[in-house]
């Protein structure tokens, strides 16, 4: 099957298919040009390039097909500085090598040509820089006036929620009345091991095409791993409606969980960068736990972000830690005992020995032993409400995910 032609497909143009062209008479093999939303832009249509049945199908469907390991290689090649050689996917597939589209450090899709019948040289690897570079000339001038102010309004919100911009400026370039209710959200995919910004790339991408087709007013601006997005003048119930739908469907065009925050409203414009402070305690917990709601607020949270402030507290200042719970959890560690374990069930239960000895499914009598080895062996003492407070929350730090915790097991009598 030799595909041919070049249909108007949206947001393309016609210099890009002379540039996949230009691209595939060096290679010899088939060119696409993609958006970061795997959609094809552009293709190369010279008699007798190699194709294979991969590419006729991205072509004729206008959409990459998933395959195993997609995403991966598409990690490497965002990541990449220069041309890169991928390895196949599928056992009819040809080899391809490519790179991406950038305008500075804004990445704006990927140029992938199959390998002709020979591997790609250094005139190859030319043809695809230079027609990368291209590319991103044509992808910029394609853009429309409002794309344009989607950029201005990013660049506005940006500014303030890092400290850049006064409340006057993003006040100004976003047009906001003197006096408008503004509600901060904010997004972004639950934690992975290993490097993540290509996904954060696409979350950027696909929050930005969500927000410019559901809410005209929207500013939606990236900051490291969260995007960020601006609603002036939605009242509480609105917000949180639209941030839910955003947060799924999200989550399907990525198809990885994203996280939505919802900061608590302002009339002034000069306390956005403490909103991104809510905002981004917000998604440090629910991003860090796999059955976290999809969408929540600072009261959702609060628990949970007082103990990660905690627990930064003491990451700080270790000399802050009381060192007869460190030395019990150590003591549980090495020698496997339950001190740890029946300390918490006991403050868990606010002291009720029958309670959290059924927790522990141990004799009342054994609990109380433990209680009182505790305190003879690390000086922990359980009689003050206060040192019970503090002796709390270090254990229950324990547990959090982003604290190591010991496990214990075994049958030594102590326990």
């Amino acid at each position: 099957m030799q595909v041919t032609g070049s249909p108007n497909l949206s947001g393309t143009s016609e210099e890009l298919f002379a540039v996949a062209n230009a691209i595939a008479a060096v290679i010899g093999g088939s060119v696409a040009i993609e958006d970061l939303d795997w959609r094809v832009l552009a293709y190369s249509s010279l008699p007798r390039q190699r194709i294979d049945e991969l590419r006729r199908r991205g072509i004729l469907d206008r959409r990459v097909p998933d395959q195993p390991a997609q995403l991966q290689q598409y990690r490497q090649v965002l990541a990449a500085q220069g041309v890169i050689r991928l390895p196949t996917l599928e056992p009819d597939e040809l080899p391809r090598a490519a790179v991406a589209i950038r305008a500075g450090d804004l990445p704006l899709g990927t140029i992938w040509a199959i390998e002709g019948d020979s591997p790609l040289d250094s005139a190859g690897e030319s043809a695809l820089l230079d027609g990368a570079r291209l590319a991103a000339l044509h992808m910029l001038r394609s853009r429309s006036a409002a794309e344009l102010d989607l950029h201005a309004r990013a660049d506005a919100l940006r500014g303030v929620l890092t400290g850049n911009r006064t409340a006057e400026e993003v006040s100004f370039h976003l047009c906001l009345p003197e006096t408008v209710r503004l509600t901060l959200l904010g997004f972004a995919h639950a934690r992975e091991r290993g490097s993540d910004s290509p996904l954060t790339v696409r979350l950027s991408a696909a929050a930005t095409q969500h927000w410019a087709a559901l809410h005209s007013d929207a500013a939606v601006a990236t900051v490291g791993r969260t995007v960020y997005v601006l609603l002036p003048n939605d009242p509480p119930a609105t917000c949180r409606r639209l941030a839910e739908q955003a947060a799924v469907a999200l989550s399907r065009t990525l198809n990885a969980p994203v996280r939505g925050a919802l900061s608590r409203p302002t009339y002034d414009p000069g306390a956005l960068p403490l909103l991104r402070t809510d905002v981004d305690d917000i998604l440090r917990v629910t991003t860090a736990d796999p059955a976290g709601p999809a969408v929540a607020s600072l009261r959702d949270t609060h628990t949970r972000v007082v103990l990660a402030h905690l627990a930064d507290e003491l990451a700080r200042h270790p000399e802050l830690r009381h060192p007869g719970i460190d030395a019990m959890v150590e003591h549980d560690r090495t020698r496997r005992t339950d001190y740890v374990m029946s300390i918490t069930a006991w403050l868990d239960a606010v002291g009720n020995v029958g309670e959290a000895a059924r927790r522990l499914t141990v004799h009342p009598n054994t609990l109380k032993y433990r209680l009182r080895r505790a305190r003879d062996l690390f000086g922990i003492d359980l009689d003050h409400p206060d040192d019970r407070l503090s002796c709390w929350l270090q254990l229950r730090l324990q547990q959090e995910p982003s604290v190591e915790t010991p496990t214990s097991s075994g049958s030594d009598p102590d326990r």
